[in-house]
């Protein structure tokens, strides 16, 4: 099967993996005991007529079956519905609040994907010394801490005990935002020449970043030192030692290519799962994205922000886990694309 035959295919059963969510997530938040429509228009001391008139705006007055293809008709037409929250089209929000949580992700995958694969190489081929003891205590302490207690310590350390970094934000306080290229504050500070800006942006990343980095280090270098110890044990690595093909060759073009299946599996649902995951983080360190919109949506019963929000992560974890198919392919010659 060709590559682009291969993407077209998985693109169509990304048709269905929505239809599924939207259900699940339709269902779930429609039939919790909340009203909606009370809490838009006002709390419990809002007028009859107001909670009448958000509840036909919102099909409340419907049968659910009713409302659900509303909604999917809505969805056709690439229209999320309207986050009362903000009083804009949840679509907007969205395509506002995405670069934030999209730029703070792939900084922490950028700190988590190379330390944990480097780590997990490390500590399989020093097996029981202490750079592998080393190694499994971070792993063991990364995977076990919650991701909220880290964030405040690291706040409580480095923000306010040693203050030498931002405790909040993604600029610093009457900062201006760099112009809007890409929505992204590092790159678009990169293309403006704007130095302070990107100065700044990158220090509020910092924490953040490595707070939602550090569990997905832990997994990935768990990862990697299994897969790598399992394959450094294979005949084909010991008959290639014997041949006297040299260590680092033996380690990394025999060894890690091979150990590399698995870790970009884990890379792939970290992925997806980091963006998912932010709420935390982004609520605890005020960081304008995704999580935080999603976080308040749910708090503030704002049903449409809620499924948009699901939504986004369901067609990005789908993506995500393609490309780390085609990885596949790339990485090891021996697989083929759609089982062929």
């Amino acid at each position: 099967m060709k590559t682009w035959e291969y993407i077209v295919r998985r693109l169509i059963l990304l048709i269905p993996v929505i239809i599924g969510v939207t259900i699940i997530t339709f269902t779930v938040s429609h039939v919790i005991p909340a009203d909606p429509a009370r809490a838009f228009a006002g709390g419990p001391k809002a007028q009859p007529e107001a909670i009448a008139h958000i509840r036909a705006e919102l099909h409340l007055d419907e049968p659910l079956w009713k409302q659900y293809f509303f909604y999917l008709n809505d969805l056709i037409h690439l229209n999320l519905g309207k986050s009362y929250l903000e009083n804009r089209p949840v679509l907007e929000s969205l395509r506002d609040y995405f670069p934030a949580t999209f730029e703070l992700t792939m900084v922490a995958m950028l700190i988590a994907v190379p330390l944990g694969i480097i780590g997990g190489i490390i500590s399989a081929i020093k097996q029981n010394k202490i750079s592998d003891h080393f190694s499994r205590i971070i792993a063991i302490v990364g995977y076990s801490l919650p991701i909220f207690w880290l964030a405040l310590m690291l706040q409580y350390l480095f923000a306010y005990l040693v203050p030498i970094l931002p405790l909040e934000g993604r600029l610093s306080v009457g900062m201006v935002p760099p112009t809007t290229i890409t929505g992204f504050y590092v790159i678009d500070s990169i293309l403006t020449g704007n130095v302070a800006t990107l100065s700044s942006s990158l220090l509020h990343l910092i924490l953040p970043a490595f707070t939602l980095g550090f569990s997905t280090l832990a997994i990935i270098l768990r990862m990697t030192r299994s897969s790598m110890l399992e394959v450094m044990s294979a005949d084909y690595i010991r008959t290639a030692r014997a041949k006297g093909v040299p260590e680092r060759k033996v380690i990394y073009q025999h060894g890690l290519r091979n150990a590399l299946i698995p870790t970009l599996t884990v890379i792939g649902l970290q992925f997806g799962a980091l963006l998912s995951g932010a709420v935390l983080t982004e609520t605890i360190f005020n960081w304008p994205g995704m999580g935080r919109f999603a976080a308040n949506a749910v708090l503030g019963l704002d049903f449409n922000s809620v499924m948009g929000f699901t939504l986004i992560v369901a067609i990005i974890y789908v993506i995500a886990n393609l490309i780390v198919d085609l990885l596949y392919a790339m990485v090891d010659p021996r697989v083929k694309l759609g089982g062929g």
